[in-house]
């Protein structure tokens, strides 16, 4: 059985950082790319970052360039998201995914109905 915990969020003030973590179990951890989404009341799933299976490449959404990082920790099953610079934008509910290898193309590892499995989320509240 899949399963991917997540643990971090949190409220915080603007400018602030935060980490969130997805910890995978049930899979060949390094063979998945692992996304992160975030939703809003009202909108869907929005595309935030992705790094490829087997370390691959890194995917990010305008809006986070330079301020979020994805990483991976194989031997640990583990993705992790670093936030810096946090605004009220950024504010949602956010959700990590695993996608089983497949294109590596950015509208393929963007697209939420290409990813299998999903995390329970995690709020994040950024504070004006």
């Amino acid at each position: 059985q899949v399963q991917l915990v997540q643990s971090g969020g949190g409220v915080v003030q603007t400018g602030a950082s935060l980490t969130l973590s997805c910890a995978a179990s049930g899979l060949t951890f390094s063979t998945y790319t692992l996304g992160w989404f975030r939703q809003t009341p009202g909108k869907g799933r929005e595309f935030v970052a992705a790094i490829g299976w087997s370390s691959g490449p890194t995917y990010y959404t305008d809006t986070v360039k330079g301020r979020f990082t994805v990483s991976r920790d194989d031997a640990k099953n583990t993705a992790i998201l670093q936030m810096a610079r946090l605004t009220p934008e950024d504010t949602a509910l956010y959700i990590c995914a695993a996608r089983f290898r497949g294109s590596l193309a950015a509208p393929n590892v963007k697209s939420p109905s290409d990813y299998q499995y999903w995390g329970q989320g995690t709020q994040v509240t950024v504070r004006s």
